[in-house]
């Protein structure tokens, strides 16, 4: 094969990812070329609209999908977060790269961590994990919701809009932002427990063995086993990217220690639980973590959750 095709978004975090993946490929694979197809998704376009508000699953991938299933690209390259557990036919999921960090960050001009903020300060984020687990902390701040692409959300805190706003730290060290900004300070997983696949990129793909096999040199194994038992995790509670669920697979030697959260968005109301496991066993862990779970009532809770944000939040 002489040319593979990337469809990709435009934005300057997935342009990023596109353009890392099309050099480690022309790298690996002598005479390969590598194009980037750039398109908008639903996602990029409805920026006045809470993503939960529109339907969170699928918002950033759909349009990349449907290239790839016209034959008009070959791979799309995604934040794993983004990537529904289920794919349609003709496409697969078929690598998980390296993580990068896999915490969330507080960005802000003048405080350097949520302990610093001053009551009542103005903090952007538009998920409901990250709103649910800052109010568990600090109930006193006020969370108001942020989209656009990262150029405008750093200008919109530059410009005072808000006292601090939260991304993923992944994110902020592939586009250099912390040299955008006074603080960016990194959230311990003790306090913000990420979300579903964060900080990996999930290479999805037309089913062509040929396509498979030339991409499978990127695959992460480490990376792989832990974002699996995110998803099944996921998978089981039926949530996506756009739902109150934080889960974060960590290998530690040959053992998994597991931890997840779900809860009401305004903070007051929370499940948590952790599980350890061996590495061998990653297949049924994220399943037997959301049965725990499940057992402890997380359906009921998320689909309160779900009600009080689409009437008060969103």
């Amino acid at each position: 094969m002489k040319k593979l095709i990337i469809a990709t978004r435009g934005s300057k975090l997935a342009l990023w990812q596109s353009e890392h993946i099309k050099e480690r490929l022309e790298s690996a694979h002598n005479g390969l070329e590598v194009e980037l197809k750039i398109m908008k998704t639903k996602g990029d376009i409805i920026l006045d609209t809470s993503l939960a508000k529109i339907g969170g699953k699928g918002l950033f991938t759909k349009e990349l999908e449907d290239a790839m299933l016209r034959g008009e690209a070959h791979i799309a390259v995604h934040s794993l977060k983004d990537v529904p557990a289920e794919f349609v036919d003709g496409l697969v999921l078929a690598v998980i790269t390296k993580r990068e960090d896999v915490r969330d960050a507080l960005l802000s001009e003048k405080y350097d961590g949520i302990e610093s903020l001053p009551q009542k300060a103005v903090v952007g984020t538009t998920s409901l994990r990250r709103r649910m687990q800052i109010l568990a902390l600090r109930p006193d701040l006020i969370i108001k919701n942020l989209r656009g692409n990262v150029n405008t959300r750093i200008r919109k805190l530059k410009e005072g809009e808000y006292d601090a706003i939260i991304l993923a730290t992944a994110g902020i060290n592939r586009l250099g932002l912390n040299r955008e900004v006074k603080f960016a300070t990194p959230i311990p997983t003790t306090q913000m427990i990420p979300a579903m696949g964060q900080a990996a990129l999930g290479i999805e793909s037309i089913d062509d063995p040929k396509i498979l096999e030339l991409i499978s040199m990127l695959q992460d194994e480490d990376a792989m086993i832990e974002t699996s038992v995110e998803r099944d995790f996921v998978e089981v509670l039926e949530g996506g990217c756009q739902v109150p669920i934080g889960v974060n697979a960590k290998l530690k030697g040959d053992q998994l220690e597991v931890r997840c959260i779900v809860g009401m968005p305004n903070g007051d109301e929370l499940l948590k639980e952790k599980i350890t496991g061996s590495k061998s066993d990653y297949k049924s862990l994220g399943k037997e973590l959301a049965d725990i779970m499940v057992e402890n009532g997380a359906i009921k809770l998320l689909k309160r959750a779900e009600e009080l944000a689409l009437k008060e939040i969103l």
